[in-house]
């Protein structure tokens, strides 16, 4: 019986070691100062204080260093004359986000879908994609097309001009194009053969504005 309580006083013991060391931490944690959301000092003024200050410290800041692996010697220049106007600008990121556009763009035009073509696209591209729909649209005819893999992207040109960046694209993919009728029958291409599809693709940007996304400015067979 004694043995038992020494046992069970013991244990007792580790526990409350166990639990002053974890609330030690947690009270002296507790003493620091966190700021809050809804704080006296995060009012309207100081978060355009604050934006205002992150905005100056992206344009002090030292431009980032520009991985050039695969870039040719002719577009290397207008590659680091955007990275210096823009310090945000990434180039991995950029050919990622390029990739994605090109595929959201060519389902938004096989499908028919302006306002994704719309936010994508300037003017003069929309418009171009815009009349082709509609010219499909009297045909009666439907594609069924679908992307099976972007095999190849690189810079084709990049260029500054002023504060409009402007870098072309080449893209190699391979698409499985069908186009059918009202009716649904097949009239034109196959989806058992995919067709190899060069394309280069002209994105812009204003390097000054706050809107960080890139639009097509222009498409042209590669």
């Amino acid at each position: 019986m004694i043995l038992e309580i020494v046992i069970l006083a013991a244990i007792a013991a580790f526990l409350g070691l166990r639990l002053y060391s974890v609330l030690g931490r947690r009270a002296e944690h507790e003493e620091e100062s966190v700021p809050q959301r809804f704080d006296a000092g995060d009012n309207a003024s100081s978060r355009q204080g604050a934006a205002q200050q992150t905005a100056q410290a992206a344009q002090n800041a030292p431009a980032r260093a520009v991985e050039l692996e695969g870039v040719m010697p002719a577009v290397e220049r207008g590659v680091r004359e955007i990275a210096q106007a823009d310090r945000s600008f990434d180039l991995s990121q950029f050919m990622e986000g390029a990739k994605g556009a090109y595929q959201m763009v060519l389902e938004a035009f096989w499908e028919g879908d302006r306002d994704t073509l719309r936010e994508l696209c300037d003017d003069d591209v929309y418009q171009g994609f815009s009349a082709a729909i509609d010219a499909r649209n009297e045909a009666g005819h439907v594609l069924d097309n679908k992307l099976i893999r972007i095999e190849e992207s690189r810079i084709h040109s990049a260029s500054l001009d002023k504060r409009t960046a402007r870098i072309a694209v080449l893209f190699v993919a391979d698409i499985a194009a069908v186009t059918r009728d009202a009716d649904g029958n097949v009239v034109g291409g196959s989806l058992d053969d995919a067709v190899e599809s060069r394309d280069v693709w002209t994105f812009t940007r204003n390097v000054s504005a706050r809107d960080p996304n890139w639009v097509v400015d222009e498409t042209d067979e590669g």
